[in-house]
């Protein structure tokens, strides 16, 4: 196992209600939960690997690939739905290539939807990375997805 997920379980080993906690940490040191990690984690927690498989799974923001240089997060919540979310979905697939929870082919973004940014008077909005990006719309996407390498 990578050494760095053992150090992050050994540090989250004792802690009451560690999976969560032990999962963030983990995504946060190396971009996803490899799948390789779960039996260690379930061994570690005393807990079964369905029981570690399916918080992974419930919890749309865990990944279990590797994700692209750039994570691009379209906000789904209702105001920026109400704002014309679903269109920059749709204008994101487009110009990219790949659908939600994928990566381009080029490696270079991976995108997602996510359930609020917390901009909703100022919806809709996207996160590129740790950058908010809020009043969207089809034009202002493309010109930061060209600028990350995004385009196909």
């Amino acid at each position: 196992m990578n050494e760095k997920i053992q150090q992050i379980i050994s540090k989250h080993r004792s802690v009451k209600g560690a999976l969560l906690p032990l999962l963030h940490a983990i995504q946060d040191e190396i971009g996803y939960i490899p799948p390789n990690s779960v039996d260690d984690i379930a061994k570690n927690l005393n807990l079964s690997r369905a029981e570690v498989h399916g918080v992974i799974t419930y919890y749309h923001f865990f990944r279990q690939e590797a994700p692209g240089k750039n994570v691009v997060q379209v906000c789904k919540a209702e105001a920026c739905q109400a704002c014309g979310a679903e269109e920059l979905m749709n204008f994101a697939e487009n110009i990219l290539g790949c659908k939600e929870h994928e990566t381009t082919a080029n490696g270079q973004v991976t995108l997602e939807p996510v359930y609020c940014l917390g901009m909703c008077a100022s919806s809709p909005a996207i996160q590129v990375g740790e950058q908010i990006h809020a009043r969207m719309n089809t034009d202002k996407l493309k010109k930061v997805l060209e600028k990350i390498g995004g385009t196909k």
